[in-house]
């Protein structure tokens, strides 16, 4: 005898309960309890909460939660295909351009690319001294054979979060301009930074083949291009009034005023976001490594499942490295564009 037995004894909802029951279906502790004669103690201390499966015993008719997720399930399935039909042509240059990047990459022997990536630095920050440290950390992962899984791991960051800076910039831009635009993607933003990294993984896997690089890449950018997003909108908006009021005073017109004085002013706003955009990438690829995305997250994996914890710990370590380079690089870039701006 379930809890809430009486509820549909009272509204009269006994038959209708009863005519979705099974017969052959499994007899719960208390039912077999009751059929022994032996009563059990309520009290208010152990009332069920009235949730699908506990009013299910009650009623046959009622589905159970295993219901709710199968149908979520099905309805997915159900739409698959034309999801794959709609989203396979859009999302194949994405594939196309980190499979060119990881080959490219893979391609370059480290004489040429330690070089390029010391220029990189030193444009972004003007400063040798980190240069050197960045030149330091590079040749340590060399050092210890992981050169090319990070190397692999740079190649889908840069890709990626120069796509989410592409994407995400035009979107905050928008919505600057529009109020009503902004209550809309506010909840998409809060779902996609609220989401947990793995869950990205799931419909993708059954949208597309494991052995595509835009499994992971869709799953890296959807992760990481929230911060630009919102970064680029609030610098937007914080640009002072009476700026834009000038700006008006002279005739602009709101593309000038856009790209004269509002990206300007907004800069460090939106390189503070690309920051972080850069770092949730890189968090993002180690876990993409359970969907064959390749880089330093495959060493991670692999100490996980074989259990060998140098492999992990080492790559681990590589991990931070890159991230410590990252960071520093893009807050140098950051701290150049402060300088710049007029006081």
């Amino acid at each position: 005898m379930a809890y809430y037995d009486f509820v549909f004894d009272k509204i009269g909802l006994r038959e209708w309960c009863d005519a979705g029951k099974s017969a052959d279906g499994p007899v719960s502790m208390a039912d077999l309890l009751a059929r022994a004669g032996v009563e059990q103690e309520t009290s208010a201390l152990n009332v069920p909460f009235p949730s699908l499966d506990e009013l299910h015993k009650a009623c046959g008719s009622i589905a159970q939660s295993r219901d709710v997720t199968k149908g979520v399930e099905t309805g997915f399935l159900a739409i698959k295909d034309v999801l794959r039909f709609v989203l396979d042509p859009l999302t194949q240059p994405l594939s196309w351009i980190l499979n060119s990047a990881l080959s490219g990459i893979e391609a370059t022997p480290w004489w040429i690319m330690l070089p390029i990536l010391a220029l990189v630095v030193y444009f972004a920050s003007r400063s040798a001294r980190l240069v050197v440290f960045v030149m330091s950390c590079l040749m340590f992962l060399a050092f210890v054979d992981h050169y090319d899984y990070a190397m692999q791991t740079l190649a889908i960051i840069f890709v990626c979060a120069a796509l989410c800076v592409l994407l995400g910039v035009p979107i905050g831009i928008a919505m600057s301009r529009s109020d009503r635009l902004q209550r809309m993607i506010i909840p998409v933003l809060d779902m996609l930074q609220t989401l947990p990294p793995f869950v990205y993984l799931i419909p993708l896997i059954f949208l597309f083949s494991i052995t595509e690089p835009k499994l992971y890449g869709i799953a890296i950018i959807l992760y990481a291009i929230v911060p630009v997003i919102r970064l680029t909108n609030l610098g937007i908006r914080l640009v002072d009034k009476d700026v834009i009021e000038a700006a008006d005073s002279f005739g602009m017109t709101d593309r000038q005023k856009l790209f004269g004085v509002q990206i300007p002013l907004a800069l460090p706003n939106i390189m503070a976001g690309v920051n972080q955009t850069i770092m949730m990438s890189l968090a993002m690829v180690v876990i993409a490594s359970l969907v064959s995305a390749p880089g330093l997250g495959v060493l991670v994996l692999r100490g996980i499942r074989n259990l060998e914890l140098g492999v992990g710990l080492v790559a681990g370590f590589g991990v931070v490295l890159l991230a410590i380079v990252l960071d520093r690089v893009t807050k140098a870039a950051l701290d150049r564009v402060n300088s710049a701006q007029p006081r």
